[in-house]
């Protein structure tokens, strides 16, 4: 290897009178202005009613999901001939506590027939209320032969239709 080549004075001078780059401060995240934390701040509030919001309207519909899986277990019954009796019974009576959790007492507890038919279909948006029509006028009364001889898919039918009316009923604020 050789040696290195010696510099000159003059340049000796101007290596060792070079500094490092100076470089600039980082710039800081923090906004510079107040309109940023007034904006922060409406973003936050924001948030946070409709985080709220949300778990009210969760609490307010926890019928709705007790009352579906309830749903799930009649669906079941209403598939075993020897138990579709007692399901049709229960589909009734869920729909019946359906209404008795989201309405006042005084206004839905007395609804029986054609009064009670009516107030489903009225308060639904897609008319399931006429499909459940047949199993509050018809199946709820019939004797446990005929009910266990109906086919499949009419207790698939009225399993859906109280579904669509129990996930979709209107309740007035």
């Amino acid at each position: 290897m050789e040696p290195a080549a010696k510099l000159d004075r003059i340049t000796e001078m101007a290596l060792h009178s070079l500094h490092d780059i100076a470089t600039p401060e980082p710039v800081s995240w923090m906004p510079q202005t107040w309109g940023w934390g007034v904006l922060a701040g409406a973003l936050l509030v924001m948030l946070a009613l409709t985080g709220i919001r949300w778990i009210l309207r969760y609490r307010a519909n926890a019928y709705r999901r007790e009352a579906l899986a309830l749903l799930n277990v009649i669906d079941e019954q209403l598939r075993n001939p020897a138990t579709r009796c007692d399901g049709i019974l229960e589909l009734g009576e869920i729909l019946k506590r359906t209404v008795l959790a989201a309405w006042p007492r005084r206004e839905v507890a007395s609804l029986s027939g054609d009064g009670w038919v009516r107030f489903l279909d009225a308060h639904d948006q897609d008319g399931a209320g006429r499909a459940l029509e047949r199993l509050l006028d018809d199946f709820e009364y019939h004797r446990a032969e005929i009910v266990a001889d109906l086919p499949s898919n009419v207790c698939g039918d009225l399993v859906a239709a109280a579904r669509d009316w129990i996930e979709r009923h209107h309740v007035p604020a």
